[in-house]
C-alpha cells in the first residue's frame, strides 16, 4: 500500500453515487465553476450499514452544515453497490453522496486498501481513511486509520472548522 502524502495531487476518479450517478472528483471540487471551486472532504469506510460505519457517516451529516459553511463537500466511498448505499443514505438520513467503488480501485489509488489488523488477525481490506482535497485538487491532508468515533470532531478541529 502506498500512503499519499499532503501537497500531492489527489487522484482524480469518476465513480457512480447511490442514484447510479456518474461522480468525478473535478465534478465535485467544482473545477469548472466561476469561483473556482470548493474543497472535498473523502472519507473510506469498510461497509454500509455496520456500527462503526453508522457512527462514523452520522458523525459527518451532523458536521454537514459547518463542514460546507467552510468550503467543503463530504462524500463516503465504499465497496457497497448503490442500492445498499441509497439504503444506507434513506435509512440514516444522510444528506451527502455516496460512492460505489466494488473494485476497490480508487481506495487503492488513495492507499485506503491493504493489509490490516482485525480482530488480531492480519487481513487485506478497506483501511478506514480520510482525505481532504483542495478546490485546485491538491492534498491537504491524509488520514489513515483513523477511529469511527470521535474522527470527525478531530477532523473538525484540523480543519478550523468551529
Amino acid at each position: 500500500m502506498t500512503k499519499l502524502e499532503p501537497g500531492t495531487p489527489a487522484p482524480d476518479f469518476t465513480l457512480i453515487d447511490q442514484d447510479e450517478r456518474s461522480v468525478s472528483l473535478r465534478e465535485l471540487r467544482g473545477a469548472d465553476t466561476p469561483d473556482g471551486g470548493r474543497g472535498v472532504i473523502l472519507f473510506f469506510y469498510p461497509a454500509a450499514m455496520t456500527p462503526g460505519c453508522t457512527t462514523e457517516a452520522c458523525d459527518f451529516r451532523d458536521s454537514l452544515a459547518p463542514l460546507q459553511a467552510a468550503g467543503y463537500a463530504v462524500v463516503g466511498i465504499s465497496r457497497d453497490a448503490p442500492e445498499k448505499l441509497r439504503a444506507f443514505r434513506e435509512r440514516d438520513g444522510l444528506t451527502y453522496d455516496l460512492l460505489s467503488d466494488p473494485d476497490h480501485a480508487v481506495h487503492e489509488a488513495y492507499g485506503a486498501w491493504g493489509e490490516k489488523m482485525n480482530y488480531g488477525k492480519t487481513v487485506e481490506g478497506v483501511i478506514r481513511s480520510t482525505f481532504v482535497v483542495d478546490a485546485s485538487g491538491t492534498l491537504v491532508d491524509a488520514l489513515y486509520n483513523v477511529k469511527a468515533t470521535g474522527h470527525v470532531a478531530r477532523l473538525r478541529t484540523l480543519l478550523g472548522v468551529g
